[in-house]
């Protein structure tokens, strides 16, 4: 999970494998369930053949029929039980310690801390936790955390330092080789 790329389309997700991405997490906002699954079959593909976790966005349904690896879901989103119950990988969104240790009493497996910095890609977002806030949420959980939110290779080694085990990234997703080198 050091490289966790945020993708919607299948042109990224292959750039973010070859450079290095751990995770692809397929995040289409607003599409229907069967949009994702119609959609997602590709990307399940391209995880499986390079040993790739693959993460659905928000939509417990859809990773269930894609046969993802996991799920992630906002601190908002439903179908946490069912996910553990299906055995789903299950990460959950925190912009604080107090989010991110509920999120782990509740059974998450690993922890989306941020926004780290103010990022383009969530413009509703809180506003950002910064590096302390990132090194709270760190210390709070025993569960791997994932910074995310204006994340790039200039930053990621301090999110790292910070206690990250791990980056999360939507815009430089097609930037994996040069992360992965930065990691």
């Amino acid at each position: 999970m050091k490289l966790h790329a945020i993708v919607s389309d299948l042109g990224t997700a292959k750039q973010a494998v070859e450079g290095g991405a751990s995770v692809i997490q397929l995040r289409l906002k607003g599409a229907a369930t069967e949009e994702v699954v119609d959609r997602g079959a590709p990307f399940r593909l391209l995880c499986t053949e390079n040993g790739v976790t693959f993460v659905v966005n928000d939509d417990v349904q859809a990773a269930l029929a894609l046969l993802a690896d996991g799920v992630h879901l906002g601190r908002d989103d439903e179908g946490v039980e069912l996910a553990l119950e299906a055995g789903l990988l299950v990460g959950r969104s925190a912009t604080t310690a107090e989010e991110a240790k509920l999120a782990e009493d509740e059974g998450a497996s690993y922890i989306g801390a941020g926004p780290v910095w103010s990022t383009p890609s969530k413009p509703d977002a809180a506003a950002p936790i910064g590096l302390e806030g990132l090194r709270s949420i760190s210390e709070a959980v025993r569960i791997p955390v994932i910074a995310i939110g204006g994340i790039d290779a200039s930053n990621v080694r301090a999110c790292i330092g910070a206690g990250a085990f791990g980056v999360a990234v939507v815009r430089a997703a097609a930037d994996a080789a040069e992360l992965s080198a930065a990691l």
